[in-house]
């Protein structure tokens, strides 16, 4: 990447930028492999990231998390682990394919928090219930508890 027009360089850091984590275009000028590999790299860094935050959703995919996260990333800019771990559980209980570790996490954390999927998640200020394959969670006073856990 060189030379020219600093405005020209910026758009072309960015083109790279959106291929390496948002699955954009390949700028002209780069060699596909090596851009490939660091995005693969960089999607299973994400998916060690999400697991911390998301412990039982990655636990109950087992041996698939990683694989299973890299799919569904793949062409997504990150929101963040804890939102990433977010989306990506909501999405597989909508397909039916959450595991029910994850339906547990996922229930505690709506229970505790609203999360709209656009905005950073907030705590709930009032009591809630919360159901997640199976799991129910309550809130109350700030304390979560998992009232059922998932059919395992």
């Amino acid at each position: 990447m060189s030379g020219g027009d600093p405005s020209g360089l910026a758009a072309r850091q960015a083109q790279l930028v959106a291929a390496l984590v948002a699955g954009g275009p390949l700028p002209p000028g780069f060699d596909p492999a090596p851009v490939e590999a660091a995005r693969r790299a960089l999607l299973r860094k994400r998916a060690g990231d999400v697991a911390r935050h998301w412990p039982l959703l990655a636990a109950g995919l087992g041996a698939g998390w990683s694989g299973r996260f890299v799919e569904w990333a793949a062409g997504r800019p990150t929101n963040g682990s804890l939102r990433d771990g977010w989306d990506l559980a909501r999405e597989l209980r909508a397909a039916g394919t959450l595991p029910p570790l994850g339906a547990e996490e996922l229930a505690g954390r709506e229970a505790g928090a609203r999360y709209d999927g656009r905005r950073a998640p907030r705590p709930r200020r009032l009591p809630a219930v919360a159901r997640a394959g199976g799991a129910v969670a309550v809130q109350v006073a700030g304390r979560v508890r998992l009232l059922r856990p998932a059919q395992h």
